[in-house]
């Protein structure tokens, strides 16, 4: 009851409250006049209406004093929420004018909301030091290194910027404020530091680094001791547990050299030289490699070519890996008797290439599927069906592909076989200009 009270007590003090308190004096007052010089029948018609009408007036002012309330909750609410964002908000006019700065803003750009608060900002500002790094964010030309993670002119926008001394890496996402109408009112950037994260990624991608280093030149010894005994004059014991170790060594090998591949390829230097090359004899000379493999595993590959050469620019080292990888991965978790179809086809419409390699497999579940190129991920029926295996492979297959400005993605039914497609561009200006540093989303 008394909660009950107090809330009608708040209703009332409310600022949309006041006509009605001008009113009821009014309505006493005609009230009064009434008694004194009408008759009585007209005294309860008189004061009827005046109720009727203060009635009406009470509950228009009530519902907008409600109204006002909620949206001024839902408006403290909203402030509260953009204040203690753990990423930067900043929303400007199409003046750039600074409409919203909030805390993380202040940290990021070691500026002050009242200094950046409806400020009008132009290029001319980043010569001042203060607004420099702001300023960049706001006009991106200015910034010394920016890679744009979505299409030009495709909003939200995503971009990441890096900047040095102080070293400063941002991953900034922009977005349209439109009102109900579709007019332009500005827009928001979202701003979150990665400073950290990516200083974080380096320290582990250097330990990693190291410790392989350390590891494959001792592996490489190892691996060349067991094929020497595999030429010497042994027992078929002997022979038997050479080749074992041969084995051994060169997976223990291919996951430190896997794992050298990624810390290089997380920090943005694993180093690509690009040429230009057919990418229907290169996949051949990539197949004559891995054919003794698949014939003792028992598995029929086919190449199917198209009509003309096809040129691209590529890696050749770097591309070749990727292209290895998918292939040796569709041998290996096939049926018996199984087979492989790889298939080289002009995009219709598109200026790209696209590659597929087809298997008649154990499939992948569909709920894997959207998992396969992050690291160290193997699916539970791969892990049954082949035991060995790191779960880089596709990692790095990914990162290759991407940095040559293509797409991979894979299709799949259990039991029944995956199909891997991967696309690259005929033309080297569709290739990102700069390596990236490279995180899992």
């Amino acid at each position: 009851m008394n909660r009950i009270i107090q809330q009608i007590k708040l209703y009332l003090s409310l600022p949309e409250m006041r006509l009605f308190w001008y009113f009821l004096p009014f309505i006493l007052i005609i009230a009064i006049i009434d008694v004194f010089y009408l008759p009585a029948v007209w005294i309860l018609i008189s004061l009827g209406i005046l109720i009727i009408l203060a009635s009406i007036i009470f509950i228009n002012n009530l519902r907008s004093a409600t109204l006002n309330l909620e949206i001024k909750i839902e408006r403290n609410q909203l402030k509260s929420i953009i204040t203690n964002l753990l990423d930067g908000i900043i929303a400007y006019d199409e003046n750039f004018r600074i409409l919203i700065f909030n805390k993380e803003s202040e940290q990021i750009f070691n500026l002050k909301s009242e200094e950046a608060l409806s400020q009008i900002f132009t290029p001319d500002l980043a010569k001042e030091p203060k607004f420099f790094l702001i300023s960049q964010v706001l006009f991106p030309s200015l910034a010394p290194v920016v890679i744009r993670r979505t299409e030009g002119g495709i909003y939200p926008q995503v971009i990441d910027m890096s900047f040095s001394n102080p070293k400063v890496d941002l991953r900034v996402t922009t977005d349209k404020i439109i009102d109900s109408n579709g007019r332009l009112l500005g827009f928001v950037k979202i701003v979150h530091d990665r400073t950290r994260e990516l200083g974080i990624l380096k320290s582990k991608s250097e330990f990693i680094e190291v410790a392989a280093h350390q590891l494959r030149t001792p592996l490489t010894s190892i691996n060349w001791i067991f094929e020497e005994l595999l030429n010497e004059n042994l027992t078929e014991g002997q022979k038997e547990m050479a080749a074992m170790g041969k084995v051994a060594t060169s997976t223990v090998l291919k996951t430190v050299n896997d794992l050298l591949d990624v810390s290089q390829i997380e920090e943005g230097r694993y180093g690509y030289k690009f040429q230009n090359i057919d990418i229907t004899s290169f996949t051949e000379g990539i197949l004559d490699d891995i054919l003794p493999t698949a014939k003792q595993a028992g598995i029929k590959v086919y190449l199917k070519k198209p009509e003309l050469p096809i040129n691209i620019s590529a890696d050749p080292q770097k591309l070749s890996i990727a292209v290895s990888n998918l292939i040796v991965n569709a041998i290996k978790y096939n049926t018996e008797n199984g087979e492989v179809i790889v298939e080289i086809k002009k995009v219709e419409d598109k200026p790209y290439v696209q590659i597929s390699v087809k298997d008649t497999g154990i499939g992948i579940p569909s709920d894997d599927i959207k998992n396969l190129f992050t690291k160290f991920f193997r699916a539970d029926n791969a892990q049954k069906s082949v035991t060995d295996g790191t779960g880089l492979g596709l990692y790095i297959t990914k990162n290759v592909i991407n940095r040559h400005g293509g797409e991979i993605w894979a299709e799949s039914q259990m039991n029944r076989g995956t199909t891997f497609y991967f696309t690259l561009p005929l033309d080297p200006n569709l290739m990102p200009q700069v390596e990236s540093v490279f995180l899992e989303e």
